[in-house]
Parts: structure tokens; C-alpha cells; sequence
């Protein structure tokens, strides 16, 4: 498992980060319980498994949303 820090443009409402944490939870490889989308800070964390998905195809989920990504960190 592989762990993630997305920083998005800024967030401008609550339902934002449910979009967001619905379309994450829909990707296989990702760990529902870890996928948290922080309004405040902008920023999604999550743990993911690498064999099943990749970052860019979560990068790209966000971005289908109309979410720029701006900056990601795996560790």
C-alpha cells in the first residue's frame, strides 16, 4: 500500500468533497477507509494499492469532477 496527498485548486463548498470522495471510493485499489478529502486545507489523502490503480488514474478521477490537481505526493 502506497499513501497519497493530492493538493487541489481550493474547494468552494461541502458537496465538493463529497464528489470527490464518492468518485475516489468508486476506483478499485483504494482503501475506503483512508479516502478523506479536507475541505479546509484542499487537500485529499488516501492509501492505494499499486498493482490495481494507479495515481494518475486518481489524478484523473478528481479531474473529471472539473478539480484541477495542482500538486501530489506517494510515499
Amino acid at each position: 500500500m502506497k499513501s497519497a496527498t493530492i493538493q487541489l485548486e481550493t474547494l468552494t463548498c461541502p458537496s465538493c468533497m463529497q464528489k470527490i470522495e464518492g468518485a475516489l471510493k468508486g476506483l478499485d485499489g483504494i482503501d475506503q477507509d483512508t479516502a478523506k478529502v479536507s475541505f479546509n486545507s484542499s487537500k485529499v489523502k488516501l492509501d492505494f494499492d499499486e498493482d490495481r490503480v494507479s495515481i494518475e488514474e486518481i489524478e484523473n478521477a478528481i479531474k473529471k469532477l472539473g478539480y484541477d490537481v495542482l500538486k501530489t505526493r506517494v510515499k
